[in-house]
């Protein structure tokens, strides 16, 4: 069974990895640590070592199970392109996305740097979104590593989104997401870096999608930015996919 996802820009969640470990700003109140905390205290085998990086042969192969057409975000409890996941494991991922051709898989990674370095040693599905995390101007060049990847689809998540991004070059980009961060200790997003993104994106006609305020605005404001919901995607090849969530 497919694992329904809450988060706003997908349907569902595949994670033959799991746990990460802290390699930028964006890391210091990690959702997926926290969560993978919790289940180990609740004896949930998958997480019995917490949020050390460990693969998940035995689910390998879930998605071809799944018939539904639907978005499947990959590892959303770790970062699959992590260096402690052997190339090998992660080309029987590719594998298995190549074969499960009614989906469409997204993944994000912080480690741009091994992405680019093992790219040519993937296949690359047509089915499979690469996406790069970006949350402050200093890792804008994720976003030129990312641009060299041989993905039909390219995106930023600028989420969280810590400060100001100003020069950035998105001609590489097919999908820009945008979100303040969530959960305990949260920090404060602008609205004036939201709209700088957004304006970006619209002047590059490049599809925007406004995920969420952070902190306690996540509450009061919901999903909207200048009174309206940003709800974008690339254009789809498989039109029976719902484009909404």
């Amino acid at each position: 069974m497919a694992i329904t996802s809450r988060i706003e820009w997908t349907n569902a969640t595949w994670n033959p990895v799991t746990g990460c470990s802290f390699i930028s700003e964006g890391c210091k109140n990690c959702y997926a640590k926290r969560m993978a905390v919790r289940l180990k205290c609740m004896g949930v085998l998958r997480y019995k070592r917490g949020f050390a990086v460990a693969t998940h042969k035995d689910i390998i192969d879930s998605p071809l199970q799944w018939r539904k057409p639907r978005f499947v975000f990959i590892n959303s409890m770790g970062d699959l392109f992590h260096e402690d996941v052997p190339l090998e494991f992660i080309q029987q991922v590719f594998s298995t996305v190549e074969l499960a051709s009614w989906h469409i898989f997204q993944t994000l990674t912080k480690r741009a740097n091994r992405l680019e370095k093992i790219a040519h040693k993937l296949i690359w599905p047509a089915n499979l979104w690469v996406g790069v995390t970006v949350e402050l101007q200093k890792h804008t060049d994720r976003i030129s590593r990312l641009s060299s990847i041989p993905a039909s689809v390219k995106f930023v998540s600028f989420e969280p989104l810590l400060g100001p991004i100003t020069r950035v070059d998105l001609s590489c980009i097919d999908w820009a997401i945008v979100g303040g961060e969530s959960g305990p200790h949260s920090r404060p997003m602008s609205i004036e870096w939201v709209r700088g993104l957004r304006d970006k994106c619209i002047d590059s006609s490049i599809p925007f999608f406004f995920k969420q305020w952070g902190g306690a605005r996540k509450k009061t404001k919901g999903r909207t930015l200048d009174r309206k919901l940003w709800n974008e995607y690339p254009k789809m090849a498989n039109k029976s996919l719902e484009l909404t969530p």
